[in-house]
């Protein structure tokens, strides 16, 4: 393709959207931007300096560490993608972890992170040529992108896909514990005052309950490819 567009992908939890993303990002030549990581940093930050457990949230600290709060992302070769590195660590395999997930919707709802982290999200996006996964892409942080995905798929087929994926990485996890954080970050992700994920107006659903992942890139592509 000759001309770069803006590829905004949004959904609820564990539908695919970051191995989307890969695909197109790599397929394309563009620059992959996964935000679900972004959020799950900061809620790792919280969680290490003890600002959020299963008892309490302090907002305010969080809100008073920010400015200490550095995120980018470094290209990994090997994997195809920028891996998540918080204050120059490298947190890819902590971030991704089943007791970050239970949090990283509560630290989603503060105003101040999520507009920190738009403002990060809107100037990787400058120059077009990138695919952008999340939950407020395509209504707040491009409202502009020329192509909208908003993915969805039933919460049970959601966490079998996620417990089969923590599962295969050695965590120690039911799939009811799977099952129930899902569907809480639905609500919380729904119900947030600050940017509740919703499909954009002019976005384009895609139920991948029963797609393959090669299924599901194809029909995207097929989008892609009409402009």
């Amino acid at each position: 393709m000759d001309k770069k567009i803006t590829i905004a992908i949004d959904g609820f939890s564990s539908t695919g959207k970051s191995t989307l993303a890969k695909q197109l990002a790599r397929q394309l030549g563009y620059v992959y931007a996964d935000t679900g990581a972004m959020y799950r940093a900061v809620t790792l930050y919280a969680m290490q300096h003890h600002l959020i457990d299963a008892a309490h949230f302090d907002r305010e600290s969080l809100v008073a560490h920010l400015p200490k709060i550095k995120l980018h992302f470094v290209f990994n070769p090997e994997l195809g993608f920028g891996e998540m590195f918080l204050n120059d660590v490298n947190v890819e395999a902590e971030i991704r972890t089943l007791e970050v997930s239970n949090f990283v919707s509560h630290i989603a709802e503060v105003s101040e992170v999520r507009s920190k982290l738009v403002e990060q999200q809107k100037q990787m996006g400058k120059d077009k040529g990138i695919v952008m996964d999340g939950r407020d892409i395509g209504t707040v942080v491009f409202p502009d992108a020329e192509l909208k995905i908003f993915m969805t798929a039933s919460s049970h087929t959601r966490a079998q896909r996620r417990f089969d994926e923590l599962t295969a990485k050695g965590q120690s996890i039911t799939y009811d514990e799977v099952l129930q954080n899902v569907e809480e970050r639905d609500y919380i992700d729904t119900h947030r005052a600050d940017s509740p994920l919703r499909k954009a107006q002019d976005a384009i659903e895609i139920d991948n309950s029963h797609m393959s992942r090669e299924e599901q890139l194809d029909a995207v592509l097929e989008l892609v490819y009409k402009f």
